[in-house]
């Protein structure tokens, strides 16, 4: 085992870029499915730094595990570890922080264009980024901010698409991990879920069209993220 945990809950959800800036830096991390007991036997004393990912089920599943992961969360924030959620994974967080999770009255999927809040616009999380940037996006429910909770940034669709918690929690309703890879995948496996007369989606062909273009500034928005994640934990 590792000081680097990466919690996922279904095969199609990988580490993604996030597994490539991590072997970038030389850092060996430890993947666990959650969804398939991974998480049972697992010291929660001996992560430095805990990423979780997304997947297709919702926090509000009856699920037992999804039960433990929050209460996992729970330990990890009072223990001060430093987390970042990504879209089920920021709901997870949020969950443990105590906020509601619900279904929106749309799903929101594609390239979303993102705006930070004013009032966050020193936060640290968002450093790295332009005043507007794009993220992608598959979810139907979302997150309330949690208590104490800074909200960072939204979109059309959503309007909490990231919270920071307390200087060492970040909670995000996109995916930045995305890869090239990943998103031919998803509009390949999943296509049947798409439905292009929601406004709130992309069609196919226009979340395929640039792609290289738009992953590599999507790896760019991911890359601050995980540095100052990495940071909070090597300092």
């Amino acid at each position: 085992m590792t000081d680097i945990l990466i919690l996922t809950h279904a095969d199609f959800c990988s580490p993604g870029h996030l597994g490539v800036v991590l072997d970038r830096a030389q850092r060996e991390f430890t993947v666990l499915r959650v969804d398939q007991g991974e998480l049972d036997d697992y010291d929660l004393d001996r992560p430095k730094a805990v990423a979780i990912m997304g997947g297709p089920m919702s926090v509000n599943d009856p699920m037992p595990w999804i039960g433990q992961e929050i209460d996992a969360i729970r330990y990890w924030v009072d223990r001060d570890v430093p987390m970042i959620g990504h879209c089920l994974g920021g709901q997870l967080i949020a969950r443990a922080l105590g906020a509601s999770v619900h279904r929106m009255p749309y799903t929101e999927i594609g390239w979303q264009p993102l705006a930070k809040r004013a009032q966050a616009a020193d936060n640290p999380w968002l450093a790295h980024l332009p005043q507007e940037f794009a993220i992608y996006q598959w979810h139907s429910d979302t997150f309330e901010l949690p208590e104490g909770a800074e909200g960072l940034m939204g979109s059309p669709w959503c309007p909490n698409q990231g919270f920071a918690w307390g200087d060492k929690v970040l909670g995000l309703q996109g995916h930045p991990e995305m890869t090239e890879d990943l998103v031919r995948l998803w509009l390949t496996d999943w296509a049947h879920l798409l439905d292009e007369t929601q406004a709130s989606q992309q069609g196919r062909a226009q979340m395929l069209e640039d792609l290289p273009a738009k992953v590599t500034a999507l790896n760019q928005v991911a890359e601050g993220f995980y540095q100052r994640w990495l940071s909070l934990a090597f300092a």
